[in-house]
């Protein structure tokens, strides 16, 4: 196979470039999904993309597709890719580097005039994050027939915008059903978002699967008072009722450590006053973990919490699972062109479960996928101060290209 090498520096060019759309004063990136900034970025790859003479086709959820022909029209597109939104304080490189990568290797391509089996595709999906609309991977799990259209449009933002409408108000909302764009297979390449690699001075992730997730919403009701009239032993405080909880979801994880996690990360406190007994807490909760029967676990004893603790406080509460993401291997025979393509670029590698959920979760529904980690600085990531080198992000590139060569040639 002919050596095909990526341009590290406009790789790295194009990071930088895209960085400035939605750039934070810290240095990271607030790009929520359906907002302007996310629509201008689309609009850049879009144009990058033409540029290369790739189509590019847009579903009624806003993912996003660049065509490169092969030599074989037949065949179904070989997918790489990730997602361009990003946290509200987000890094550079979580998402982004998975289609900027693969924009890179798209001009390689072109550059050098090869031509492939299969056509090659890039994919931008919409929503991977979560942090705007939930719950997290929602426009790729539409593809894969998880979640109805429907119900993706219903989803509103904590101001009440619906998902539906700001797609529709960006100009990214597509005629193509999605799911209706068939996939020959799917790599995804993505910084780890972890330490490991770092820490072990290995080059490349060969991502096996990733863990099962869980999200959940709980409201925990009291009654609003004033603070200095009101005695401690009369008072139903929801924030003291969801303290409690909150510490509870911590020790739970901890229980079936080294594995699990248990986060809250958002928070409504109301009214929020200084001199106003809280009457209403809403929280989110994350639970993951590799093994579903222990998520089971996990979340019988958040529900046995919430039954023994709150009610003696005199206060009620609602809770839903709003999200269930199970477990997910990988397709072997795509592990197989990424441990290849690792080999050929002469990179250390090591064999990897991913503690953060991908689209790749979803795409493994439809059409064989796989992932490809590069290490990120202290293992930093959703946070301003995420950072990858350009070395890394020049390897991950090639493995990556290696790979989808390495696919591309066993359809010959």
């Amino acid at each position: 196979m002919q050596n095909l090498q990526i341009d590290a520096r406009r790789l790295w060019d194009s990071l930088m470039e895209t960085a400035q759309i939605g750039a934070t004063p810290n240095g990271g990136l607030c790009r929520l999904t359906l907002t302007d900034p996310d629509r201008q970025v689309r609009d850049w790859f879009k144009a990058q993309c033409q540029a290369l003479g790739c189509s590019v086709a847009v579903d009624d959820m806003g993912n996003m597709f660049a065509r490169r022909p092969g030599k074989h029209a037949a065949l179904p597109p070989i997918a790489m890719g990730s997602h361009l939104d990003t946290q509200p304080t987000g890094g550079k490189f979580d998402g982004v580097l998975g289609v900027l990568a693969a924009l890179e290797a798209m001009r390689t391509l072109h550059d050098l005039g090869y031509a492939t089996n299969a056509p090659i595709e890039i994919v931008n999906w919409t929503n991977e994050e979560g942090a705007r609309f939930a719950p997290a991977m929602l426009a790729s799990g539409v593809f894969a027939g998880v979640f109805s259209r429907d119900y993706a449009y219903a989803r509103r933002d904590r101001d009440g915008k619906s998902f539906g409408e700001e797609l529709l108000r960006i100009g990214y909302r597509g005629e193509e059903k999605a799911g209706a764009h068939k996939l020959g297979a799917m790599f995804e390449l993505h910084i780890e978002q972890g330490p490991i690699l770092e820490a072990e001075g290995r080059m490349i992730g060969i991502v096996q699967g990733v863990q099962g997730m869980r999200w959940y919403e709980v409201t925990v009701s009291g009654q609003e008072a004033h603070t200095g009239a009101t005695p401690m032993r009369l008072r139903k405080n929801a924030l003291l009722g969801a303290a409690r909880i909150i510490e509870r979801i911590d020790a739970i994880a901890r229980e079936h450590a080294p594995h699990a996690v248990g986060t809250v990360g958002l928070i409504e406190n109301r009214p929020n006053s200084r001199n106003v007994i809280p009457g209403e807490v809403f929280f989110t909760i994350d639970f993951r973990h590799p093994d579903e029967k222990i998520l089971d676990a996990m979340e019988a004893k958040l529900r046995a919490a919430l039954a023994e603790i709150l009610p003696p406080m005199q206060l009620t509460y609602s809770e839903a699972r709003i999200w269930d993401c199970p477990p997910v291997k990988f397709a072997p025979e795509l592990i197989d062109c990424v441990r290849i393509g690792a080999r050929q670029a002469g990179f250390i590698t090591r064999d990897m479960i991913s503690g953060a959920g991908h689209d790749a979760c979803y795409a493994a529904r439809v059409t064989p996928t796989t992932m490809i980690f590069v290490p990120c600085r202290g293992g930093i990531s959703h946070n301003e101060a995420e950072s990858t080198s350009l070395e890394e992000c020049a390897a991950g590139a090639q493995v990556l290209l290696n790979a989808v060569l390495e696919f591309d040639r066993r359809l010959g």
